[in-house]
């Protein structure tokens, strides 16, 4: 796949220290260690090694990554590893997939509070889900969720929300049968949105009560307690959003969906258009529209472009992929073979071979073994690597791309 033309480390390296000047003391140390990730990532700032080719001579010298879960270049081979481990875990059933969006009022000061807020918005959708499907009026089983949390729309707007993977069904409550949901219903949408509302409401006044929330600016007053009961009141009169989509057409259906999203970050370098006086262009789709008309472009200012993509850095240590019900990380391995056996398949998954990564293993960058020559498609080797701030000692055969920033 060729490298696109523009990224945004090229906007960080033109503009990052004037957009770092103009917000001193208005950034977080999170952000500001993204924004120097993502300037240094596959640069000699990070060290790299060489490879030439067994056949041709041809000599390459490829840079290190970041890893950092922000940068857009380094979550393919994190979403492959990932991946690796979940497809060992899909069962043979149809599976569903849910979003539970938190409205704008509460996405607000979501903002100010983002480890706290977005828990309880994993909390409150797993919690919604689990008691609606145990009920024996509904489906009566233990089903088994993985959860992804995006922060972020279309134009990188702050828009929190969580995408749910679910099988079309569950173990039952003595665990000695698998109950299958109707092929193409899961549960009702409109009871999993009341008790989403009722829930999320519920956690942010305890969460308020235990002195868990800190508001700034606009939002100052609701530090009181019957303020922010009042802010709070009108969102029990309306719907809230929680959408079902069509079920998969299969596990390997889901593992494509999963690939696309579960590392995905606010902007991909392949929406980029242009940068220039102007600000930054990249395209965007509007979800209010259908067909062809909702794929556009927008620009914005190149500092508010910045400031966009650094809106959804998330707090150290938080998991923005969960798994909850007989899914969760305690009791999941148990509990997956159990479902084969009552769904009658191998109760183990084949087990993947030697040269497969491991779960949580990340793939050397651009191995050199794993990749042809690009002269001849002969074998790549390394033939000598280097650290941090250092250059090759070898000539090259031709010089590595660089960023726009880079030459100029």
């Amino acid at each position: 796949m060729s490298r696109p033309s523009l990224e945004v480390a090229d906007i960080f390296r033109a503009h990052g220290a004037a957009w770092r000047k103009a917000n001193a003391g208005h950034l977080s140390l999170g952000q500001l260690k993204v924004m120097s990730a993502i300037e240094r990532c596959r640069t000699a700032a990070l060290g790299g090694h060489v490879a030439a080719c067994e056949d041709c001579g041809h000599v390459h010298i490829a840079y290190n990554s970041c890893r950092n879960r922000h940068c857009p270049k380094c979550q393919g081979a994190a979403a492959r590893d990932w991946l690796a481990a979940r497809q060992a875990e899909l069962l043979p059933v149809g599976y569903f997939h849910l979003v539970f969006t938190l409205p704008s009022q509460i996405a607000d000061i979501a903002y100010q509070n983002k480890r706290v807020i977005y828990a309880i918005l994993f909390k409150a959708g797993a919690e919604a889900m689990l008691t609606i499907a145990a009920d024996p009026r509904r489906l009566g089983a233990q089903v088994g969720i993985t959860a992804v949390l995006h922060t972020w729309g279309s134009a990188m707007t702050h828009h929190p929300h969580v995408h749910m993977i679910v099988p079309g069904g569950g173990l039952s409550p003595d665990h000695q049968h698998w109950v299958s949901c109707r092929p193409r219903f899961f549960l009702p949408v409109r009871v999993l949105s009341r008790l989403f509302r009722r829930l999320i409401l519920e956690k942010l006044l305890t969460a308020h009560k235990a002195g868990q929330l800190r508001f700034f600016n606009q939002h100052t007053a609701l530090t009181n307690a019957a303020a922010f009961k009042r802010y709070l009141d009108p969102l029990r009169k309306i719907e809230w959003v929680v959408y079902a989509k069509e079920p998969f057409a299969g596990p390997e259906a889901v593992l494509a969906y999963l690939s696309r999203y579960t590392h995905r970050v606010a902007i991909s370098n392949r929406r980029l258009v242009s940068a220039d006086q102007r600000g930054v262009t990249f395209r965007c789709k509007d979800y209010r529209l259908e067909g062809a008309a909702r794929y556009r472009t927008m620009t914005l200012p190149t500092h508010e472009f910045i400031r966009r993509v650094l809106m959804h850095v998330l707090p150290k240590g938080f998991h923005r992929i969960r798994h909850y019900g007989f899914l969760a990380n305690g009791q999941r391995a148990a509990n997956l073979n159990l479902a084969r056996k009552l769904l009658h398949v191998p109760a183990e998954p084949d087990a993947p071979g030697p040269d497969a990564p491991k779960p949580g293993e990340s793939e050397p960058d651009n191995r050199a073994s794993d990749q042809p020559c690009p002269a001849c498609g002969g074998a790549m080797v390394v033939i000598e690597t280097f650290g941090p701030g250092q250059g090759p000692r070898r000539p090259q055969s031709r010089d590595p791309p660089e960023s726009k920033a880079e030459a100029a």
